[in-house]
C-alpha cells in the first residue's frame, strides 16, 4: 500500500534567533524565525507530510506548543519521530520533497546539505529527499522578507498483508 501525504508550514522572521532550515543552521543569516520550538519550517512541513500520510494527525497533536517540553525543540527531533512512529506502523518512507519559499535568504548549495541532515534523522538515504527553493520575488509578506514557507510532499509504503494495517491513530497518537 502506497500512501502520500502534504505538508505545509510558515513562520514569521525574527531577529535574534538562529535560522534553522532542513536541520541546518544558517550562520550567515541576518534573521531567524520565531516560534515555539527552533521554527524549522522544512522540518515542519516535512513532518506534517509524513505524519499525513499515515493519517497520524500533524505535528501541532504530537508536538504541541502548549507542551514546555517543545519549547526550542529542534526539527531534527521531530522528524526522528515521525520516522519512528511510521516504522513501528510497519511504513517505509518512499521519498520526500520539499520547496522551501524564502526571499530573506538563498539556499543555494545549502540544499544537499539539507537533503542530507533530513535524510539521516528520518534513517533514509540522501536521493531520498529532494530540496527545492524559490522566491516571491519581493510579493507578499515572504517576498518582503517577513516570513519563510515550505511545501513538502512525501510519499510512504507498506506491504498491505502487514497486520498492523488496523493499528493507525490510536496507538500513534
Amino acid at each position: 500500500m502506497i500512501r502520500m501525504g502534504i505538508g505545509y508550514d510558515v513562520h514569521a522572521v525574527t531577529k535574534g534567533r538562529p535560522l534553522m532550515l532542513g536541520c541546518v543552521h544558517f550562520a550567515d543569516a541576518p534573521v531567524g524565525l520565531a516560534g515555539h520550538s527552533d521554527a524549522d519550517v522544512v522540518s515542519h512541513a516535512v513532518c506534517d507530510a509524513l505524519l499525513g500520510a499515515a493519517a497520524l494527525g500533524d505535528i501541532g497533536e504530537h508536538f504541541p506548543d502548549s507542551d514546555p517540553r517543545w519549547k526550542d525543540a529542534a526539527g531534527s527531533v521531530f522528524l526522528a519521530r515521525a520516522a519512528e512512529l511510521l516504522r513501528g506502523l510497519g511504513y517505509a518512507i518512499v521519498n520526500v520533497d520539499c520547496t522551501v519559499l524564502a526571499d530573506v535568504v538563498r539556499l543555494g548549495d545549502r540544499k544537499r546539505e539539507m537533503a542530507a541532515e533530513m535524510a539521516r534523522h528520518l534513517g533514509i538515504a540522501t536521493n531520498q529527499v529532494s530540496v527545492k527553493a524559490t522566491t516571491f520575488e519581493g510579493k507578499g509578506a515572504i517576498g518582503r522578507g517577513e516570513a519563510i514557507a515550505c511545501e513538502a510532499v512525501a510519499v510512504i509504503e507498506r506491504d498491505a498483508s502487514d497486520e498492523r494495517m488496523g493499528e493507525w491513530r490510536e496507538s500513534a497518537l
